[in-house]
């Protein structure tokens, strides 16, 4: 078992706030001292009020999947000694009403483009094969109810 943490701050800074009209401007900072600039997504609460050039809980949602998802993906490649040279990807999520009519991240599709070098090239089933495992595997998709999908981009 282990135990992650983050702080998350924010402050009034002499704003009304009981208007409704504050900053969601503030910090998460980690245990290894990275500090990140966070907000509200701008699509939740209007700018001035949000900022687009913060990190909003969403885009960290679906962050947080992709890079799980490489991490695992990166190690068993490597186990299977396939040799990645680089992997990118444009995931995206969808927050839309859910069953309840709540609104929810419904779906995050993985877009992962990864170049491999040598002499050793997975086949497009051995690719499927290490993002289903990669999938499986990755902790945060593992603990959420939000349909993860992986569609891979070959070439």
């Amino acid at each position: 078992m282990a135990t992650y943490g983050a702080t998350i701050a924010w402050q009034r800074n002499g704003e009304t706030f009981t208007d409704n009209r504050y900053s969601r401007v503030h910090r998460w900072t980690f245990d290894g001292g990275v500090e990140v600039r966070a907000s509200s997504s701008s699509h939740v609460v209007p700018l001035p009020h949000s900022a687009e050039d913060a990190v909003d809980p969403e885009e960290a949602f679906v962050a947080s999947l992709s890079s799980c998802h490489m991490l695992w993906f990166l190690s068993i490649a490597a186990k299977q000694r396939f040799c990645v040279d680089s992997y990118t990807d444009a995931a995206e999520g969808i927050m839309e009403k859910n069953a309840e009519g709540r609104l929810a991240m419904t779906v995050v599709t993985l877009r992962p483009h990864v170049v491999f070098s040598g002499e050793k090239q997975p086949s497009l089933s051995e690719l499927e094969a290490l993002h289903d495992r990669a999938h499986g595997e990755c902790f945060i998709a593992n603990s959420v109810k939000t349909d993860v999908r992986c569609v891979p981009v070959l070439g």
